[in-house]
C-alpha cells in the first residue's frame, strides 16, 4: 500500500496534474487509488467534483491530520495513495514527505524552477526519503534542455525521472472536463507518457508491473 508524495515549493509546477494522473493510472491498472489533497485551494477536490466522484477518490486533509487520514484510508482498502501538496508550505511538504514511501518533485526545465528545487531537495534528504524530479510542462522535443536540467538536479541529490511529462494541450482539455488524458485521449502521447511514468513509479516501489487495457491507435 505505497504512499507517493508530490511536492514542490514552486507554484505552477504541475503538482496537482501529476498527482491526479498517477492516481488515475493506478486506478486504471486495477488498484484502488486515493488522492489526499492538502492544498487549501482544493484544486484536486474541485476536479473530483467535476467528474461527479468517479474514481480515483479525492479527500482533503490538513497537514496535522495527514498521517491519521492515510492510516484510515489504508484500513478502508486504498492500495495506492498520492498526496497533493500546496506550494510555499513547509508544514504540508514535511508532513507529506514523512508519510511517503516515494517523493516525486515536478519541475519545469527553467532556471527559476530548477533553482527552487534546492529547498525541496534538502527536505527529502533531511527526512531520508527516496525522491526524483519529474520534468513537466516543458517543450516536447528538446533533449538538450532536459539533459542539462537533469544534470543540475542530480547535483542537488535528487536524480531526474527518465519519463518526461512535457507540455501538451491534452492536459488542459481533459482537466476542464474533469477527466484525465487517459480518458479524453487514450491513444495520445500524453496518455502514453502517464502510463510509462506509472510503470516506472511501480518499479521504484517494487510493485508488480501494471497492466492497462489496450487502447485503439
Amino acid at each position: 500500500m505505497p504512499t507517493i508524495a508530490i511536492i514542490s515549493q514552486k507554484g505552477g509546477a504541475g503538482k496537482t496534474t501529476l498527482a491526479l494522473h498517477l492516481a488515475a493510472a493506478a486506478q486504471a491498472s486495477g488498484r484502488v487509488a486515493l488522492v489526499v489533497d492538502t492544498d487549501p485551494q482544493a484544486t484536486a477536490s474541485q476536479w473530483a467534483a467535476w467528474r461527479q466522484e468517479a474514481p480515483p477518490e479525492v479527500i482533503d486533509s490538513p497537514p496535522p491530520r495527514l498521517a491519521a487520514k492515510i492510516a484510515a484510508a489504508k484500513e478502508q482498502g486504498a492500495e495506492v495513495i498520492v498526496i497533493d501538496t500546496p506550494p510555499h508550505a513547509d508544514s504540508a511538504a514535511r508532513a507529506a514527505v514523512e508519510a511517503a514511501d516515494l517523493v516525486l518533485i515536478p519541475c519545469r526545465p527553467s532556471a527559476f524552477d530548477l533553482s527552487a528545487i534546492q529547498t525541496t531537495a534538502k527536505l527529502v534528504q533531511l527526512l531520508r526519503r527516496p525522491a526524483f524530479v519529474v520534468f513537466t510542462a516543458g517543450p516536447p522535443n528538446a533533449p538538450r534542455i532536459y539533459q542539462e536540467a537533469g544534470e543540475l538536479v542530480d547535483g542537488f541529490g535528487t536524480p531526474p525521472c527518465p519519463v518526461l511529462l512535457p507540455d501538451r494541450a491534452a492536459y488542459r482539455h481533459a482537466s476542464a472536463e474533469g477527466r484525465t488524458v487517459m480518458e479524453s485521449e487514450p491513444a495520445g502521447k500524453a496518455a502514453e507518457e502517464v502510463r510509462e511514468l506509472y510503470k516506472w513509479t511501480c518499479r521504484q516501489l517494487d510493485m508488480p508491473a501494471p497492466r492497462f487495457r489496450k487502447v485503439a491507435s
